[in-house]
Parts: C-alpha cells; sequence; structure tokens
C-alpha cells in the first residue's frame, strides 16, 4: 500500500456523514492499511460523546484485526474522584445551602451515598442546564447559599468562570464553587507516558478542542511522537479520524492533525479561553484511576476566593471510600474494557450503578451496557 496523507472530509450535512458508500471507502483503506502494520496498533479516544458514538455505531466491530480502539478518560463525571461527591453530600445537609448541578452528578456514587439518595431524605438539590440557571437561583433566593458543582473539562469550565464573573458584577454574596474542573492534555501526556498501554495515537475530543484549539496536543506529537486528529462525532468523522491516525502511523508521522475543521481551530476560542484563564489557573488534582496529575485541575484564582465554598465553609466530609470491586478506574485507563469488570452488567447497572462510568451517557460503561459490544 502506497501511504498517503489522508485529508479531512469535504462534506457538510449530517445525512451525508453516515454515507455508506463514503464509509466502506474508509473500510477499505483500513484493510489495505491493515496488512502493512507490523503489530496492533492501539488508538484512544478521549472523550465520551466518541465513546457513544462509536459504542451506538458498532464502530469498533468494522475495523480490522491489528486497529485496536479503547476509550480513554473522557468522560469528566467519571473522572471526578469520591471524594468530591462526598463534600457535595456534606454540603448539601447545611440546611441554609441550596446545590445546583448538572443532572448527571446526582447519581454518582460517593462512598456511602450519592446526591439522589440523599434529595429522598430531603435535601435541597436543583438540576439546571447552566451555570447560569444557578446565579439566577442565587438571585431568587437572597437567603440561601447556592453552591454549583463544577464539574467538566475545557468544554464547560468557561461557561462556570462567566458565572462567577456574572456574580460579582451583579454583587452577589450568596453564589458558590466546589470545583473539580479539570484539563485533558495533561491526562494524554500521563496516558502516553504508561508503558502498559503504549498508545499509538489520539483521537483528541471535539468539544474541548473548540476551545482549546488544536495547538494544545503540539507536544504529544513533538515530544512523544504520537500521532493526534482532532475528529468529530459522526460515523464518518470518526472513521475518517482512524484512517488519518493509521496514515499517519504508517507514513512514520507524528502530527496534530484536524479533521473537525469545520468546528476546531487551530487557536481555538481565544475569547472563552481568556474568560477560563482570568477566573482559574492551574492545580494539581487528582483524577479517578488516574490519581495525582500535575497541573491537570482549575482552581478559583485567589481574586475570586470569596465565591470557593472550600475557602469560606468547612466542610466535614466522610473519609473517601471506592466501592468494593469496582474496576472503573482501570476502565478509564483504557487498560480493560467494561465487560471485563466483573461487577458489569450484574451488580452494576444504569438503575443501580455502583461506579461512575455506568452513571453518566458519556462512561464507557454506560455506553457498552447500552449499545453491547
Amino acid at each position: 500500500m502506497k501511504c498517503r496523507k489522508i485529508r479531512a472530509h469535504p462534506l457538510k450535512y449530517s445525512k451525508e456523514f453516515r454515507d455508506p458508500k463514503v464509509a466502506a471507502r474508509f473500510l477499505e483503506i483500513l484493510a489495505r492499511a491493515n496488512d502493512e502494520l507490523d503489530r496492533v496498533k492501539t488508538l484512544m479516544e478521549v472523550c465520551g460523546t466518541h465513546t457513544m458514538a462509536i459504542h451506538r455505531h458498532g464502530l469498533r466491530s468494522l475495523l480490522p484485526d491489528r486497529i485496536r480502539l479503547i476509550s480513554g478518560p473522557g468522560c469528566p463525571v467519571c473522572v471526578t474522584p469520591v471524594d468530591f461527591v462526598d463534600k457535595a453530600v456534606a454540603l448539601s445537609r447545611h440546611k441554609e445551602i441550596i446545590i445546583a448541578t448538572f443532572g448527571d452528578m446526582v447519581r454518582v456514587p460517593g462512598s456511602s451515598t450519592s446526591l439522589l439518595k440523599e434529595k429522598a431524605k430531603g435535601i435541597d438539590l436543583r438540576i439546571v442546564y447552566s451555570p447560569a440557571d444557578a446565579v439566577a437561583l442565587a438571585v431568587r433566593n437572597p437567603h440561601r447559599r447556592i453552591v454549583f458543582l463544577g464539574v467538566g473539562f475545557e468544554t464547560t469550565a468557561p461557561t462556570v468562570a462567566a458565572s462567577l464573573l456574572e456574580a460579582r458584577d451583579m454583587g452577589l454574596k450568596n453564589y458558590f464553587l466546589l470545583c473539580a474542573h479539570k484539563t485533558i492534555p495533561e491526562a494524554m501526556d500521563l496516558l502516553t507516558r504508561d508503558p502498559q498501554l503504549d498508545i499509538d495515537g489520539y483521537l483528541c475530543p471535539a468539544h474541548v478542542s473548540a476551545v482549546i484549539g488544536c495547538r494544545a496536543y503540539s507536544h504529544l506529537a513533538e515530544d512523544r511522537r504520537i500521532p493526534c486528529v482532532v475528529t468529530g462525532f459522526e460515523p464518518l468523522d470518526i472513521l475518517q479520524g482512524v484512517t488519518m491516525l493509521i496514515s499517519q502511523i504508517l507514513g512514520r508521522r507524528a502530527e496534530v492533525e484536524n479533521q473537525y475543521s469545520r468546528f476546531v481551530r487551530n487557536e481555538g476560542n481565544p475569547k472563552a479561553l481568556e474568560i477560563l484563564h482570568r477566573v482559574f489557573e492551574p492545580c494539581d488534582v487528582r483524577w479517578r484511576g488516574l490519581g495525582m496529575i500535575p497541573g491537570s485541575g482549575l482552581r478559583i484564582r485567589e481574586e475570586f476566593s470569596a465565591f470557593d465554598i472550600e475557602k469560606c465553609l468547612a466542610i466535614d466530609a466522610e473519609p473517601a471510600r471506592e466501592p468494593d470491586g469496582c474496576r472503573c478506574g482501570d476502565v478509564l485507563k483504557g487498560k480493560i474494557g467494561p465487560k471485563e469488570c466483573p461487577l458489569f452488567g450484574a451488580v452494576c447497572t444504569p438503575e443501580e450503578p455502583v461506579g461512575a462510568c455506568m452513571v453518566s451517557n458519556e462512561g464507557a460503561c454506560a455506553a457498552a451496557y447500552r449499545y453491547g459490544g
């Protein structure tokens, strides 16, 4: 096979990204490339939406035997450690506090309970669709403390930062953040250096990349010699992303390519980044399954410390404890598939989740349970 550089697909409309004829052409290229590979090549996607799309469309089953696609820590709810849930539960038990959160956090198990179970016991828990809704909640409840759970990667962090700026400009004294924001490139670098994984290329996350841009992955290509392709969510986006990675591998190239150029730019979203960095600064933070990763967290800058609930109130949370038998951490690192966890589908289901990977719609276990494979 003569190796050539695969260019981004020129189609624009969603139905065109599901054209079986175009899919067949990508699969034909991959089948020919498979014969040229000297061993199984492991490609990792680090985006929860990619994880769900790959399972939904059965894409793994279409790939030839020397191209292995694994899921990484792309689900922000899943990588949030148990102690964060424990802190949120402890805060919720204060009568003057209203917990505001996105819906996928309420069922995540803590050491002994979840926010959903505590709601059944009477805590004031409000599911919101944006941080702006939480700010509005603070305006309507001036005599209550509103604590928003700041969970997510670079995709959601700018909107949370904007909510603190809005609260400051409005002079609100009852809006607070419990912060657990994380940044993806540092985790990818850690995984790249794990000899047990031996990752050969990354499908880089699309939503995150729309904010941070393609340049954020340049050190992985230049310093670690790992091919990277920023990839969209449609089936043909993902198939093309895989094809572009294999093209780099066969060509002995390590570059950052942009398959998702219809939305992602090299520089990302400068305005969103400016807001993010105005409110947050990097810090060391613990990830579920990955441990402490230097510089991979976002903490509230001292200028905005009045909105940091951990600096304004002592939180008496129970000692953190991981659930017995749960291998969510190994799933998040790509070391095992969801069905290799002994709890999968028996003790741990979406209705009664033991681990966070079974809770969120972006979790690898939830995707495998829903779509099989």
